[in-house]
């Protein structure tokens, strides 16, 4: 009996451990700067090269790629209540992100590699305007407003 529970105790400890390291789940032990709200259709969430198939609540860090598929869209929401609003066959990249209110310190760098996105600003472009950056692949829009919507076509 003795054995047994230092059996199930090992597993539950490894099970734990296996799922905290899981990138899909804490992005290699970083906190999720945002997640999936909406969803139509189908997309993934690559983060440290690591695929997982997008549903209502998949957390993207920073560093994730997200990618939407023919006839499907998705709605991300970040920390600091930005939302970006991804159409089909688009590919964005989480280049950096940094809300620490409490610091002063802000950051929000996109990369639109192809498709549509819409842009919707929360606090950081609201507190630091010049914090927010979204690139593509010909030209990087420096956010001044609150609201845009980009187009970019893949240029590889």
């Amino acid at each position: 009996m003795n054995r047994l529970n230092v059996c199930m105790g090992a597993l539950v400890v490894w099970s734990c451990t296996a799922l905290a390291q899981s990138p899909a789940t804490t992005g290699a032990g970083l906190e999720p700067v945002g997640r999936v709200k909406t969803l139509s259709g189908k997309a993934t969430v690559n983060t440290q090269s690591q695929m997982v198939s997008a549903v209502l609540g998949t957390p993207v860090f920073q560093g994730s790629v997200i990618q939407t598929e023919k006839n499907a869209t998705l709605g991300l929401t970040f920390k600091d209540g930005t939302v970006l609003s991804l159409g089909a066959e688009t590919r964005v990249t989480v280049d950096e992100y940094l809300y620490d209110p409490n610091q002063g310190q802000y950051k929000f760098a996109a990369n639109l590699g192809k498709g549509a996105l819409n842009y919707l600003s929360g606090a950081i472009a609201k507190t630091r305007p010049d914090a927010v950056t979204v690139k593509t692949p010909t030209a990087v829009i420096g956010v001044r407003g609150t609201h845009f919507v980009v187009s970019a076509e893949d240029v590889q």
